[in-house]
């Protein structure tokens, strides 16, 4: 099966968004995917924001880019834009980083009108760098995320299957094994 890089751009440490994407590396993972989490607010911040391409952990990120077969990108939106955090890493990447990649973007945000973040400022910035193919992505509301005490993810019926839809769409286009009764 292929391998995911699931990317978490959010800075923050309890982050919605970074549980969603747990929460679908998981589906991705019983459909037979290899996915290898990586949350962006873990790299060195002055390696980021001094644009450090000699840094380790910047180097070993962008292995993992060249590694993959599949991207899921996934970010909070912040003023109609995703966030800042994940647009230093995007400039640290090489221009056709996403070169032959399946790419699935992914939003979270606490006003539906957050919802073309993606179309409109997400996907045209991975578009330049040369992907394959970018799949439908989606956007969740925070309001349809709930976090328990014991930190499992419950997301809103509605929300889960559009999710889950996106998910499957992205497993396909990457040769995977979609509608397993183990995932549903």
């Amino acid at each position: 099966m292929a391998t995911v890089l699931s990317v978490s751009g959010s800075p923050s440490p309890t982050s919605r968004t970074a549980r969603l994407l747990r929460h679908l590396d998981a589906r991705l993972t019983a459909q037979g995917h290899d996915v290898i989490p990586a949350d962006v607010r873990t790299l060195p911040a002055e390696a980021l924001l001094h644009a450090d391409f000699d840094h380790p952990e910047i180097v070993r990120v962008i292995e993992r880019f060249r590694g993959a077969d599949g991207i899921v990108i996934g970010t909070p939106v912040y003023k109609a834009a995703y966030s800042g955090l994940l647009k230093s890493l995007l400039d640290l990447l090489p221009q056709y980083a996403l070169e032959g990649k399946t790419v699935l973007p992914l939003a979270t945000g606490g006003s539906t009108a957050h919802a073309l973040a993606i179309d409109y400022g997400l996907r045209p910035v991975l578009a330049s760098m040369g992907p394959a193919h970018i799949t439908p992505g989606w956007f969740v509301l925070d309001k349809h995320i709930e976090v328990r005490e014991n930190g499992a993810v419950v997301v809103e019926p509605a929300a889960r299957k559009a999710l889950e839809r996106v998910a499957d769409q992205f497993s396909a286009a990457l040769g995977g094994r979609v509608g397993l009764e183990a995932v549903a």
